[in-house]
């Protein structure tokens, strides 16, 4: 099992390389390192990603400018994006961060204190305007998890599932022109749900999976998203 004291070798050593005197446990800090009449370096240890070792990071701002947080390094992609996240969430409170490979004492430093302002991603922010501004209504639930979450390409699934179940097999340019669906043919040919079967040159039925998938839905809701789309 691994122990805070275990990443205290590989961080003292990795700073002692680069000229600090080193000591721990000094006063509230893990771990003090000095080097001439330079700020203090302190960094702060946990065995694992946590909120209260960010919250440890932060008071330490109190006592240096330069603090770092150290956790072990994992294996996996679960542990990648955790220290993607954790790097970022970092960055953004003016600390530092570290991983000590444990089995050989590896240090890597993933981003040094400082002033960080996020810059905004235009594109990022461009695909959140348009699902806001093609999603009908409000059908979700604030704080719902990602599962079955109506989004507005779902909802063009439904307006054009529910067209099929009621005309039965249909061209895709026919199901465009009564559900306003843009792309509905292309929709229903890609079937990222299993909605949909192609039954010849494009025209398009429903599966037993699309009307389980539509069954899933207030009627009312899938009513009122076609006639806002018409």
């Amino acid at each position: 099992m691994v122990k805070e004291t275990d990443l205290y070798p590989p961080i003292r050593a990795f700073l002692q390389g680069q000229g600090y005197e080193v000591k721990s446990e000094v006063g509230a800090a893990d771990v003090v390192a000095l080097r001439g009449a330079e700020e203090p370096v302190i960094v702060e240890m946990k065995t694992r990603f946590a909120l209260a070792l960010f919250h440890q990071g932060v008071a330490r701002l109190a006592l240096a400018d330069l603090v770092y947080l150290a956790v072990p390094r994992g294996k996996g992609r679960g542990f990648a994006k955790a220290l993607k996240e954790n790097t970022a969430l970092a960055r953004r409170l003016g600390l530092g961060l570290i991983t000590v490979r444990l089995r050989d004492g590896l240090v890597e430093v993933h981003c040094d204190p400082g002033p960080y302002a996020p810059r905004i991603s235009k594109p990022k922010r461009q695909r959140l305007l348009r699902e806001f501004a093609r999603r009908v209504g409000d059908p979700n639930t604030g704080g719902a998890t990602r599962a079955g979450l109506v989004t507005a390409y779902r909802q063009d699934a439904l307006r054009c599932a529910a067209h099929l179940a009621a005309h039965g097999p249909c061209k895709g340019a026919a199901v465009k022109a009564e559900t306003g669906v843009e792309h509905a043919t292309r929709l229903m040919r890609d079937d990222h749900y299993g909605w949909f079967e192609r039954v010849e040159k494009g025209v398009y039925a429903l599966t037993p999976k699309g009307v389980e998938g539509l069954a899933g839905y207030d009627p009312q809701m899938v009513l009122a998203t076609a006639s806002s789309r018409a």
